[in-house]
């Protein structure tokens, strides 16, 4: 079983959903880049199947991609920080909107993630963008002990990132190769 039919049985169609997201502002030349555990997951040694796909457009874009979206197949809903769609899959596909991830998307770069070909945010970005998640005081504690399981896989693939963390992380995430 290849990577992605593993993706699609895990969603119940998710790749399909995310290859017609791709594909939709791909074919609108919009600036963007996934954030989140989809990121995390090109950047790990390991993936790990996720249900949501975060991403990111510059603020000029943001109607654009909902409309092209919706023109997709896709519903949308708007939430405080996110416009959210949903297809014919498991798969959440997430617009976040919040002010700090909008350059993101200028610095992305191209990845095969679950057998898709994507944009994801560098790896910096996507350390930063599990942080700020981790950080949020009104986050789940799931959610967060989630945000520091990622930020400890990002870490031990690329040891060099141990520089970025904060104090309280240092404290939480053991140093790599110790």
């Amino acid at each position: 079983m290849t990577e992605k039919q593993f993706y699609q049985w895990q969603t119940e169609g998710g790749t399909n959903d995310v290859m017609r997201f791709v594909n939709a502002l791909e074919a609108a030349d919009i600036l963007w880049c996934t954030i989140g555990g989809i990121a995390v997951n090109h950047w790990a040694s390991e993936q790990m199947v996720t249900l949501d796909v975060d991403f990111v457009v510059a603020a000029e874009s943001i109607e654009r991609a909902e409309a092209v979206l919706i023109e997709a197949g896709f519903t949308s809903e708007h939430h405080e920080w996110s416009i959210n769609f949903k297809g014919r899959s498991k798969v959440s596909i997430q617009l976040t909107t919040e002010e700090g991830y909008r350059d993101f998307a200028e610095r992305g770069v191209a990845a095969d993630v679950h057998g898709i070909l994507m944009r994801v945010a560098s790896l910096e970005d996507t350390l930063t963008g599990k942080i700020r998640a981790w950080s949020d005081p009104k986050r789940r504690q799931s959610k967060r002990l989630k945000d520091l399981a990622d930020i400890a896989r990002l870490v031990e693939a690329h040891p060099k990132l141990w520089e970025l963390l904060t104090a309280d992380l240092k404290a939480e995430i053991e140093r790599p190769g110790q």
